[in-house]
């Protein structure tokens, strides 16, 4: 009993075949009977083990095409498309599959390999002096059939008789195979024979799947890899600006990974997929209407059709039924240069689609020995022909050259074999046939062949057993006659690089309902220069809002992913599109404000002038005389200086501009206020001094007065100094106190000298204020020191509401906010002052004298 379970599991592990019905049958729960009578079978083996013939288990497998040769050549085609369904009852031995459907195109695969080896056979250049055979099955598209003739291919049918207790092992019976047709059926192949190393070339299987050497290590092909085929479809939606798309494929290997591969590469391009569904052409009915449904809901006009051509025509009939047309549609090469599937377009669905196909190729002589070749006398007599048909005149899909490339890497593949096999047994005039052919030699030789086909075709394989990845774009255009023509509109050569590989003729290209017009197939529309966008939640990323930039934001770019903040001195335009410069804002002569108070500053000085000159007419006047005039006059130039200081806020901020302003009004006023101390200090004096024995007045007299005021004011020119000289005034460009705009304005330097100015000036002010209050009620009928009280009260509260009106205006503002207390404490000083002393001289006359003065009442 162990000695019968370990022969099972080594049947198990050399045959994956065998496993894969043990896997079956275990999920199908046989009964255990079942397993029980394998067992007696294969106890039943061990015990005629000593019968001197090789015998093969199960029903033999006959070719559909054969023909003997010194060497043999094997094929796997899908002379038919499908088989009939069954129902096994697991009670008796399943039958063969009931194959249906014949497919022309893979009969034609089938022709353009007998008529490469007749070629060679007829050839004295290439295995001279050998003859090639073949034996070409049919695996009617199933997967389990391919295992079964692959093997078939690989043992040969014949019982053979061999010596007692030898070994049923012999060389393999064909040299290579070529085929399938399809990926699926392809993979399953290359996964048995794999082991055994013979070669399998397909000429059409694609699935990138199968360039993995360490589970396919004896797989070549004459098409290039879908992962190529993939990328190009992607770059060749990505081109055409359509980034949201909808997808179909076949539900096997081929349609699977090429799709997986396209997904990628379109998402690393920005392309979004809206729905991807998979189909076969086996699957219920049920699920091509949810197919149908999931289109029609779709808002996607861009359809990515990774399909193989039977399924394809399976659903093409259904999109007709449903009158799906409208569609943009971009195929693989597995159907976009199918005469068939065109054909079976009766309603034009397909019109203006565009897709990637291999290169044109010409297979000098293969039409007419289509046309002209009589049928062949089968292994079997399923095919009934005379031999005398003529085919010159019948139209039909056999007779067919559009898929010449095709037909060319059938007849690549063939010559790959016989290249190889001609370095193997050295031929040159002759063979040498005593030469024991090993696969794992033959494989080794075809993977570095290196020819060029009699149409010029370099054919080799890369470390991957792929050829050159290379691709034309095709695009269907309808007719007048209603014929679909397949133009090439360009080519995408992976050889290139990558801003070369695919070129595009958009002026011959014909789109969906025969529109001159590229489709849009996008999620939104794109984003306006002035936008940026923002993704949608729980969406894919190319479905976006687009958003205004912010102020002082642009983007000049179509579906722009940020807004880029303009440099400091520009400002974003009203599109939101461009960075125009700031406007540089400052308190200029032209404005109105400025205007303003330019004119209110000069009325000012004019004002002290026409004083100046009322006080100089009347400079003998008691009145005046009373009043100090050295420092009457002193203080009104001091208060012209004041007024004309203002000035020099007014305009485009400069270097010279910025020190004197500052400069100019911190000195002025220091001498105005200067002035008043000391007129304030005479009234105090003068008091002092009408007191008997008093000696004031000589501590006070006129010398004394230029020394006080002069003192007064060489402190704030020092002050003034060594602010200059430290950190003075200069001007500054502010672009944050008014966003879209520059304000031009001078900055303080040394923000301690700047206070230090205004407090020196505030100290003074404050000295002047005291004095002249305690000097209000000096028995003088026109005390000065009630004046100058109420300027000094005047001139305070100006500077001190001053301060935060400063500190929190904007920009120019500040400038006029500081320009207005110059003038509002220089008109407090000018009229409280002065103007009551005017009045008295122009209007009241009679009181400007002595006595009225000194307060003494006429007699």
């Amino acid at each position: 009993s162990n000695i019968t379970n370990c022969y099972i599991c080594c049947i198990l592990q050399l045959f994956p075949w065998v496993r894969l019905a043990q896997e079956m049958t275990s999920t199908q729960r046989l009964p255990e009977h079942g397993w029980a009578f394998l067992h007696l079978l294969l106890v039943a083996s061990l015990s005629h083990a000593e019968e001197p013939v090789c015998r093969q288990r199960g029903d033999p497998e006959n070719p559909l095409l054969s023909k003997n040769g010194d060497i043999i050549l094997g094929a796997i085609f899908s002379f038919h498309t499908s088989w009939k369904d069954r129902r096994d009852s697991y009670m008796n031995q399943p039958l063969p599959l009931q194959c249906i459907s014949l497919n022309f195109r893979d009969l034609q695969f089938a022709q353009a390999m007998l008529f490469a080896i007749e070629e060679i056979n007829n050839s004295t250049d290439l295995l001279s002096g050998l003859s090639v055979g073949y034996k070409i099955y049919d695996n009617c598209g199933s997967v389990a059939r391919s295992v079964g003739v692959t093997l078939a291919l690989a043992n040969g049918n014949e019982n053979v008789s061999v010596p007692s207790k030898t070994s049923c092992t012999r060389p393999a019976h064909v040299q290579a195979i070529i085929g399938t047709t399809s990926s699926s059926t392809t993979v399953a192949v290359a996964t048995v024979i794999g082991p055994f190393f013979i070669p399998v070339i397909s000429h059409f299987a694609t699935c990138a799947c199968l360039s993995d050497k360490t589970k396919y290590p004896s797989f070549l092909r004459t098409i290039p890899s879908d992962y190529y085929q993939s990328r190009a479809l992607a770059h060749l939606v990505k081109y055409f600006g359509w980034t949201w798309v909808g997808a179909i494929r076949t539900n096997n290997d081929y349609g699977n990974n090429g799709m997986a591969t396209f997904t990628e590469t379109a998402q690393q391009l920005g392309i979004c997929l809206e729905y991807s569904v998979s189909f076969f052409r086996t699957d219920p009915y049920v699920k091509i209407q949810k197919i149908i449904e999931i289109i029609k809901a779709s808002t996607s006009k861009v359809i990515v059709a990774f399909l193989a051509r039977a399924d394809f025509n399976v659903l093409l009939h259904e999109f007709s039924y449903h009158n799906l047309s409208g569609y943009q549609w971009v195929g693989s090469e597995s159907w976009i240069f199918d005469s068939q599937t065109a054909e079976m377009d009766m309603h034009h669905i397909l019109d203006g689609a565009i897709g990637v196909s291999i290169p044109k190729a010409h297979v000098t002589g293969l039409r007419e020995f289509i046309l002209n070749k009589k049928p062949i006398n089968p292994s079997n007599n399923e095919l009934e022909c005379t031999g005398h048909e003529d085919m010159t005149g019948v139209q039909n899909n056999f007779i067919d050259m559009s898929l010449m490339p095709i037909f060319n890497n059938v007849y690549k593949g063939v010559y790959a074999v016989a290249h190889a096999l001609h370095n193997i047994l050295s031929c040159n005039k002759t063979c040498n046939k005593n030469v024991q052919l090993d696969p794992f030699m033959v494989l080794q030789h075809i993977r570095k062949i290196h020819f060029t086909t009699k149409e010029g075709d370099e054919v080799y394989f890369n470390e991957n057993g792929d050829p050159a990845a290379k691709y034309d774009i095709i695009n269907w255009q309808p007719r007048e006659n209603g014929v679909v023509e397949f133009v090439i509109v360009g080519l995408y050569d992976i050889s290139l690089t990558t801003e070369k590989q695919l070129k595009l003729q958009n002026k011959s290209l014909i789109w969906a309902r025969n529109s001159k017009q590229v489709p849009v197939s996008v999620c939104n529309e794109k984003c306006p220069p002035g936008t940026h966008k923002v993704l949608q939640k729980g969406r894919p990323v190319c479905c976006y809002d687009c958003i205004r930039c912010a102020e002082g934001e642009i983007s000049n770019v179509t579906d722009s992913i940020t807004c880029v903040r303009c440099l400091p001195e520009f400002w974003s335009n009203g599109r939101r599109d461009a960075c125009i410069k700031k406007e540089a804002v400052f308190l200029s002569y032209e404005e109105i404000m400025g205007a303003l108070l330019t004119v209110a500053s000069l009325f000012g000085a004019c004002m002290t002038i026409i004083v100046i000159l009322i006080f100089f007419k009347y400079r003998k006047t008691p009145i005046v005389r009373a009043n100090n005039s050295e420092l009457s006059f002193l203080l009104l130039f001091s208060l012209i200086l004041c007024f004309l200081c203002s000035l020099t806020f007014i305009g485009q901020p400069s270097d010279w501009s910025c020190m004197l302003r500052h400069v100019a009004f911190g000195i002025t006023f220091v001498l105005c206020i200067s002035c008043l101390l000391g007129k304030t200090i005479v009234v105090l004096m003068a008091f002092r001094a009408t007191r008997p024995g008093s000696n004031v007045k000589k501590w006070f007299g006129q010398t004394q007065q230029r020394l006080c005021v002069t003192a007064f004011t060489l402190i704030q020119v020092n002050i003034c100094i060594i602010w200059l000289t430290t950190s003075p005034p200069f001007p500054f460009k502010n672009f944050k106190e008014i966003k879209d705009k520059i304000t031009l304005e001078c900055a303080l330097g040394s923000a301690v000298g700047f206070w230090a100015v205004l407090g020196y000036i505030g100290l003074l002010a404050i000295l002047c204020f005291i004095f002249a209050f305690l000097a209000r009620k000096l028995p003088d009928n026109f005390n000065e020191a009630k004046f100058i009280t109420f300027s000094m009260l005047i001139f305070c509260a100006v500077w001190i509401t001053f301060i935060p009106a400063y500190v929190s205006s904007p920009g120019k503002f500040s400038v006029a906010v500081e320009i207005f207390a110059i003038l509002a404490s220089s008109f407090g000083l000018l009229i409280c002052i002065f103007i009551p002393k005017c009045y008295i001289i122009l209007l009241k006359p009679e009181n400007n004298t002595k006595k009225h003065i000194m307060g003494k009442k006429a007699p």
